[in-house]
């Protein structure tokens, strides 16, 4: 599967980055995969830098690579929030919006998504102007941001979400402590990421096409230079497993959390509850 999924690892003004970066620049060597990814100091520059140069075909590559899944996937992330009409919704590492997007499908009162890569952040506003809407369907709003100092007030939001980019921010646990501040009593957190089937048979294939073909193919399509489907593989071997990651949740003060896995395991959907 594709997705590389980022998110916001330091806070930066709307003018400190250009609009777009060369696909050119090489952002993440193969010697700088060799170990933890998530180590690097600079990591937050190098994946705001990635994610820019490869914003103009991160949808088409999330589609062909994930066999059309990928908004399978975020539907059912939805669903399994069950949206209120009067549910306000926050969408972190928004990307270019598509599960914002999902959300907004679901009529709530209010979608926001905040990124932290412009060029992705302009696709998505895009989208949001660009599409047809039904009657009490909102218009998502996009705002650079940080994850790990959101600008929502304490117990504003009734679900926050993130779709494959929670493994990309420096201090997750600090991230989701944000996630859980800004949730109102009864407020659902769902994290969408990868995951390995529990079958070996399955496991060895997925880690095939992620580790050996995707990056190839991707990397190709994407006429990419930064690294950055190298970095998807490495980025998901070194972050937590299900386990390590439901005991961030409970650490953060999420009463509830339940696993969804999602075709055969290759991604799950963690859905974590605060106490009304």
């Amino acid at each position: 599967m594709i997705f590389i999924g980022y998110d916001t690892l330091m806070t930066l003004t709307p003018t400190s980055q250009s609009s777009s970066i060369s696909s050119d620049e090489i952002v993440w060597s193969a010697n700088d995969l060799v170990n933890d990814p998530h180590a690097i100091r600079d990591k937050a520059e190098r994946v705001r830098r990635m994610f820019a140069s490869i914003a103009d075909s991160y949808d088409l590559n999330n589609r062909i690579h994930s066999f059309g899944l990928d908004q399978r996937w975020r539907r059912k992330t939805v669903r399994l929030c069950r949206v209120k009409p009067t549910d306000d919704v926050l969408d972190v590492a928004c990307g270019t919006g598509d599960l914002s997007e999902a959300f907004a499908d679901a009529h709530p009162a209010s979608v926001r998504g905040l990124d932290f890569t412009e060029p992705m952040l302009h696709i998505a506003r895009k989208k949001a102007t660009g599409r047809s809407r039904s009657e009490g369907m909102p218009i998502p709003q996009y705002i650079q941001g940080d994850a790990m100092a959101l600008p929502q007030a304490d117990r504003s939001m009734d679900i926050v979400s993130i779709a494959f980019g929670i493994r990309n921010i420096a201090d997750p646990v600090r991230a989701l402590c944000e996630f859980r501040r800004v949730l109102r009593p009864g407020g659902r957190l769902a994290v969408l990421e990868f995951s390995e089937p529990a079958n070996p048979l399955l496991r060895s294939l997925n880690r095939l096409y992620t580790r050996r073909i995707m990056p190839c193919t991707a990397t190709l399509l994407a006429r990419d230079r930064s690294g950055a489907y190298r970095y998807l593989p490495r980025s998901v071997a070194t972050f937590h497993n299900r386990e390590s990651f439901t005991h961030l949740l409970n650490e953060a003060g999420f009463e509830t959390v339940r696993l969804y896995p999602l075709t055969f395991g290759a991604c799950v959907v963690y859905l974590a509850m605060v106490k009304e």
